[in-house]
């Protein structure tokens, strides 16, 4: 797929965001054929660069965030770089930002500045509680914002600890996505009104939504229902056919037969087709039912239950450790592991791709700290007296 037949090709994102949910997002866009252009700080540039793990001493984790983007290096604190973000977004369709509410007006390029200076620009704003309510300026990070919104009480064993996630659902989940969903709602929104808009984007409230099926249908039943209970819901750990069990040689089984067919067939393929009989009863007879299904699972090793259940359509998967998850037959005909030469470091790299892809996905390495800078600021005009005062 050639970059101009990209779905996003010749949108113009400038993206100030750091870390993690708005690289991400960037990313995406990036992968989809827009032209990202990173600000960095000229001195240390974005954290990842620099945070385990490294190859080569380069940060892995920069380096998987930020293929197919730009990097110019720009002091925002400075005159000369507010004055020259100024310049630049009037060629922008988009400006990616994650700071805490209020940065970017006291350096005097917030949103309403920003577009004075080119109506059309979408400005995306994600921060962990968003820009408005008590907690907008309170620090925080992806378990602090799960914790929050109530994912964490939700998950785990009943009266037992809450269940660590292990990977950043409130900031790929809540802040990435929909950033990217409230970014292409207001490009379609400019199609029509020729104006851009402010999208708002709380990490706190995107993981709600990960809530969203439990916590609506609570409120629903009001004064009739009872709250959300940790490891005692359907969903969370309640029912047998739905849950975690380990095996003989301590690996794990992801049981997800909660339908009735397949928990029936399960059963049947266990030897044991009376365990279907009270396994979605509430209390002791459903707590018999799992107590006898961790001891059948506990009693043979991984190898064994992959073959008894092998080609059965059961909803049972092992679950994947370490770098198990690379050779997955099914994810890799999907294409999600791509090899590649990287010239510029004399490298070959297996990039993972993003899940939304909608032809051939260009692989440009990412881009050292600044490293084109001259040619974004000549293209939007500078001179070169103006580029050498950025010291860039």
């Amino acid at each position: 797929m050639s970059p101009t037949s990209s779905p996003l090709a010749g949108l113009r994102v400038l993206d100030l965001s750091r870390l993690l949910p708005g690289p991400y997002a960037t990313l995406v866009l990036a992968d989809l054929g827009a032209t990202v252009d990173k600000v960095e700080d000229p001195d240390v540039g974005d954290a990842t660069r620099h945070m385990p793990p490294h190859r080569d001493g380069e940060g892995a984790l920069f380096y998987g965030l930020h293929r197919n983007k730009r990097s110019l290096a720009l002091n925002l604190k400075t005159p000369e770089g507010r004055d020259a973000l100024l310049r630049l977004v009037a060629h922008y369709d988009v400006l990616v930002e994650s700071f805490r509410p209020g940065v970017m007006d006291k350096l005097g390029v917030g949103e309403a500045v920003l577009r004075a200076k080119n109506p059309r620009l979408i400005y995306c704003a994600i921060s962990g509680y968003g820009q408005t309510g008590p907690d907008r300026l309170k620090a925080g990070h992806d378990l602090n914002y799960a914790a929050r919104a109530g994912l964490l009480g939700y998950g785990g064993e009943p009266d037992g600890a809450p269940a660590f996630p292990g990977v950043q659902v409130a900031d790929i989940g809540g802040g990435s996505l929909f950033a990217l969903v409230g970014i292409l709602a207001a490009l379609h929104e400019r199609e029509r009104t020729g104006v851009g808009r402010f999208v708002d984007v709380s990490m706190t409230d995107g993981a709600l939504a990960f809530l969203h099926l439990h916590l609506a249908a609570r409120l629903f039943t009001g004064a009739q229902g009872t709250p959300l209970t940790r490891g005692r819901e359907a969903l969370n750990g309640g029912y047998p056919s739905y849950g975690l069990y380990r095996t003989a040689d301590n690996r794990w089984l992801a049981v997800g037969a909660l339908e009735p067919k397949f928990f029936g067939a399960l059963a049947a393929k266990l030897g044991r087709p009376e365990l279907l009989d009270d396994a979605y009863v509430p209390g002791e007879p459903g707590e018999r039912v799992k107590a006898e299904l961790k001891r059948i699972f506990e009693s043979q090793p991984l190898a064994h239950w992959r073959e008894l259940l092998a080609g059965a359509d059961l909803c049972v998967e092992p679950v994947a450790e370490g770098d198990e998850v690379l050779s997955d037959a099914q994810l890799r005909a999907r294409g999600l592991f791509v090899e590649t030469e990287d010239a510029q470091r004399g490298i070959r790299v297996t990039h993972l791709l993003t899940p939304l892809r909608m032809g051939e996905v260009p692989l440009r390495p990412p881009p050292a700290l600044g490293q084109h800078s001259r040619a974004i600021l000549e293209a939007a005009g500078f001179t070169a007296e103006e580029i050498s005062r950025l010291g860039v």
